[in-house]
């Protein structure tokens, strides 16, 4: 009888007829890609989402073939020009009220923030002004010479400080990127531009990006078949049925997921507009729209758009508040107990303290993006543990 770690068959899933240098560059190979996916992870967190939005369009693709028997390049047109004609009226009759709302709330939430700081500090509790410009300016400009001096090599200080471990994603790191390279064009641009510069890459950065997830959204959902059987081909043989099944249960879960979000937030913007307007509250349209969109982010998002409502009422006086927060929380009540039940059940069925740590996780590695996309992703997570691991290795039902 052979001891186990006395014998010469090597222990673990590696094939045999791999030697020991293959196995390094197998481990090695692996990390590199790991590491290539963290410093890429806020573009590919944007792929994710231009995938997102491709799983939307094919979902309203599919209910439009139930009712409209034509090709699915036809159907996909007519729901991209009705989605766009939409956007373009939305923009049209009520960017310019949406617009307006959203100055004077910014105003209001600014003054207002300003007097719970103040009444804050009247108690013993001292809460740090933030600037509208750089945070951690003194008042006086002491940092601001500090900060031009900058190190040996004039390069600032205030940089290397605040400098993160991932490169920004998607169009926007080009145009960074782009914007630091002695000698380039955009260099050039900033350097006469001044603060005017970072503006123009802001709007680079966010049209670029919207550009990026629309072509994507498009692409995907023009052929989603050929994408997946692309992916599958990567797959063993023996096992590309499986895969097949697993893409199509991700596509499946996300898609449903989708829709009951999007049911869920425009429910929440109706109830709170309705709600803030009855009580005659300044910017209703824009603090329920807000709301509605924050919905998107589980859990964080609530709670932003509560602060939001509370500091924007707090200028129309205490019934004004009292009214506020009673909507607010009423309308929570019906997303919590009525809608996320009976609409996200089927789609997505994970407890709210795994949901909230799930983003605090992904919050801290990947940022904003990973607060904003870390119900999808979950769901993702949630579908490849439920198939490959309770399924195919524990041999038990997923649906226990």
């Amino acid at each position: 009888m052979a001891i186990p770690f006395l014998s010469a068959e090597p222990a673990g899933p590696r094939p045999r007829d791999w030697s020991l240098a293959v196995s390094g560059i197998a481990v090695v190979a692996f990390i590199a890609v790991l590491a290539l996916a963290w410093m890429a992870a806020s573009t590919l967190l944007l792929v994710f989402a231009g995938i997102l939005l491709g799983v939307f369009l094919d979902g309203l693709t599919r209910l439009l073939g139930k009712v409209l028997p034509a090709g699915r390049g036809l159907r996909l047109s007519l729901v991209s020009l009705v989605l766009a004609g939409l956007t373009l009226a939305l923009i049209a009759f009520g960017g310019a009220t949406i617009v307006q709302q959203g100055r004077d709330l910014g105003q209001t939430v600014a003054a207002q923030a300003g007097t719970v700081r103040d009444r804050l500090k009247d108690y013993g509790i001292d809460v740090p002004e933030i600037a509208p410009g750089k945070g951690g300016e003194n008042k006086g400009g002491e940092n601001k010479s500090e900060e031009n001096k900058g190190g040996a090599d004039g390069a600032p200080k205030g940089d290397e400080s605040g400098a993160s471990s991932q490169k920004p994603g998607g169009l926007a790191g080009l145009a960074s990127g782009a914007m630091k390279s002695p000698g380039s064009l955009l260099s050039d641009a900033g350097s006469v531009l001044g603060p005017a510069a970072t503006v123009v890459i802001g709007l680079f950065s966010a049209l670029g990006n919207a550009l990026v997830i629309v072509f994507l959204g498009l692409s995907v959902a023009a052929d989603p078949g050929a994408y997946r059987d692309g992916l599958v081909r990567f797959v063993p043989p023996a096992h590309r049925d499986r895969a097949t099944a697993l893409l199509d249960g991700m596509g499946e879960t996300l898609r449903h997921w989708l829709f009951g979000q999007l049911i869920t937030m425009a429910v929440i913007f109706v109830c709170t507009w309705a709600g803030l307007a009855f009580l005659g509250i300044g910017g209703a349209l824009i603090l329920g729209l807000q709301a509605g969109l924050l919905a998107f982010i589980p859990t964080i998002g609530p709670l932003i758009a509560g602060v939001v409502i509370v500091l924007a009422s707090l200028a129309s006086g205490t019934t004004a508040l009292l009214g506020a927060l009673g909507v607010y929380l009423a309308v929570q009540a019906l997303e919590s107990y009525g809608l996320t039940p009976f609409i996200q059940k089927r789609a997505l069925d994970i407890p709210p303290a795994t949901i909230f740590a799930g983003q605090l996780v992904l919050g801290v590695i990947f940022g904003l993006w990973g607060i904003a996309l870390a119900l999808p992703l979950m769901a993702v997570a949630k579908v490849m543990l439920a198939q490959l691991y309770i399924e195919d290795t524990l041999h038990e039902d997923a649906e226990a």
